[in-house]
């Protein structure tokens, strides 16, 4: 057994599993400060953890992207031809008004990407996306595994 799997929180890697693509962020639960609201450094790196949960049905694999507050619009969907799956977006800063009081500013704003990489059994030309209530939904279909022909062979002699 290896402590290199726990250390890295129970995730393994592995170079032919589909699923291991999402690679582990030393960073991704550690809680950065806040900074104080500068006018000029407003900017700060948008969803740099969009939570996406990945299930695999009988029928598909569902993707569901928490991305609050962001219109279908501002959020692109793309399938590359090496089998991935990417999700990015971009939270726009909020409009500022000279007459406001700024006293805690926590809401990124940015670009924010997720790439996963879908199995071999995906369709990827009826990969379907939609979005509601700030859920974004994307389904890829299966294609069922054609099991192999079997033929039985006469042993002459």
């Amino acid at each position: 057994m290896s402590i290199i799997p726990t250390f890295f929180g129970g995730r393994r890697s592995n170079i032919f599993d589909p699923f291991s693509l999402d690679v582990w962020d030393p960073f991704k639960d550690f809680p950065f400060p806040t900074p104080s609201f500068d006018a000029n450094s407003r900017e700060t790196s948008a969803l740099v953890n969009t939570r996406v949960d990945w299930k695999e049905t009988p029928e598909a694999h569902v993707f569901k992207a928490d991305l609050p507050g962001i219109k279908k619009e501002e959020v692109k969907v793309e399938v590359e031809d090496d089998r991935i799956l990417q999700i990015s977006g971009e939270r726009n800063v909020e409009k500022q008004d000279k007459n406001d009081t700024w006293h805690r500013v926590e809401r990124s704003s940015g670009k924010f990407t997720r790439r996963f990489r879908v199995p071999e059994n995906a369709k990827l030309n009826e990969v379907k996306a939609s979005m509601e209530n700030g859920v974004l939904t994307i389904t890829v279909p299966k294609e069922e595994v054609k099991k192999p022909d079997v033929k039985s062979v006469q042993i002459s002699g």
